[in-house]
């Protein structure tokens, strides 16, 4: 596929447009499950976290980078991003609001390519990161 974003056109501290996704729910995180094949009872099962002490279920780590993900995507392209890394620093909870943004830092050429650099985070209602990350994507 070809790029989506021209390199000349991007510029340092460009925006990703945001992905929202408002209520994040069980279901959401039961469907990830069968997706994934992550099927850790900490992300579905009610009995088992309060016997963890653990108030309710939380997504996992790779449900809240796949949101991510489909920001990053959406803006440079499906088949550009050239990098794609994430740290976890908070759970998402059921009824959580998610903001999956970015930022563009950094334009250079790699290996014969135009490519754009940047942080991506998501962030909960309360405006705390449930991810830190940064990205490397191909222009045309």
């Amino acid at each position: 596929m070809p790029a989506k974003l021209k390199f000349d056109q991007v510029k340092v501290g460009d925006e990703i447009p945001a992905f929202v996704v408002e209520g994040v729910t069980r279901p959401d995180f039961v469907r990830y499950a069968g997706a994934s094949g992550d099927f850790v009872p900490l992300h579905y099962d009610q009995t088992f976290v309060e016997a963890a002490g653990i108030p309710t279920v939380f997504a996992q780590g790779m449900f809240t980078a796949g949101l991510l993900s489909k920001a990053l995507t959406d803006y440079a392209g499906v088949g550009q991003v050239r990098n794609f890394k994430v740290r976890f620093a908070t759970r998402v909870w059921p009824g959580d609001t998610v903001t999956c943004r970015g930022k563009v830092t950094n334009k250079t050429e790699k290996n014969g390519e135009k490519i754009i650099e940047g942080d991506l985070e998501v962030v909960n209602q309360k405006g705390e990161a449930a991810i830190k990350g940064s990205f490397a994507a191909a222009c045309a």
